[in-house]
């Protein structure tokens, strides 16, 4: 097995708990291919059947919701280790409920859904871990819902300064993505998150330099 895919096989929650020596030897009675993407490229459109169990080796999808007008809502942005719609892999209607495309180049392994059932239909770990990540999904998607449709342009940004504090373990912020892809990520236009960044500035809740952020005052984002 490639070292690359080794790599993300350890990281991807389906083989959380295992070794690298029992992630290879389970998956070595499995047919699976490597399937590369060039940047930029279509992986898939929302509607479309989700007939494989892909897992990202390298690079970022990312998976984004339209309404009929043309708005666009960014998902979640997948890294290796990640599944591809789990979800929706053996549901009644498995057509992918987003569009995905890359960011990066892109490289997926790819395992057919009825390998992928007898793999976890043989493998109780694999199992128990499947049903563990897709109740992570539905916690992560009712939160994201919350956010989505209950939360102000404030208290969206809010969220995601806190949020993002928290992941990192400081009140001073990395901001990994442009301003732009912060937007799309909320359905916000771009100008409504510079202005309640510059409010926030101003109010001396937060410093700004560049994608660099310190939290000085939370009760002040309120």
């Amino acid at each position: 097995m490639e070292t690359e895919v080794l790599e993300a096989l350890e990281k991807c929650p389906l083989f959380a708990g295992m070794s690298p020596t029992e992630i290879e030897i389970t998956m070595s009675g499995v047919a699976s291919r490597l399937v590369r993407y060039d940047r930029h490229d279509i992986f898939a459109l929302a509607g479309m059947p989700c007939q494989n169990a892909d897992i990202v080796v390298s690079g970022v999808l990312v998976s984004r919701m339209s309404s009929f007008s043309g708005k666009q809502v960014e998902v979640s942005r997948l890294r290796q280790g990640n599944l591809v719609a789990p979800a929706f892999l053996f549901g009644k209607e498995h057509g992918m409920p987003v569009g995905v495309e890359t960011a990066t180049e892109v490289t997926v392994l790819r395992i057919k859904r009825t390998d992928f059932a007898s793999l976890l239909r043989d493998n109780w770990q694999l199992m128990e871990n499947y049903i563990r990540l897709l109740s992570n999904i539905n916690v992560f998607l009712t939160r994201r819902m919350r956010v989505l449709s209950l939360f102000t342009v404030r208290e969206k940004v809010a969220w995601l300064l806190l949020e993002r504090a928290g992941e990192q373990g400081s009140n001073v912020i990395h901001l990994y993505r442009s301003r732009q892809e912060i937007a799309d990520s909320f359905g916000i236009q771009k100008f409504s998150l510079l202005r309640v960044l510059a409010d926030f500035q101003k109010e001396g809740a937060i410093k700004i330099n560049g994608k660099e952020i310190t939290i000085l005052d939370r009760s002040k984002m309120k």
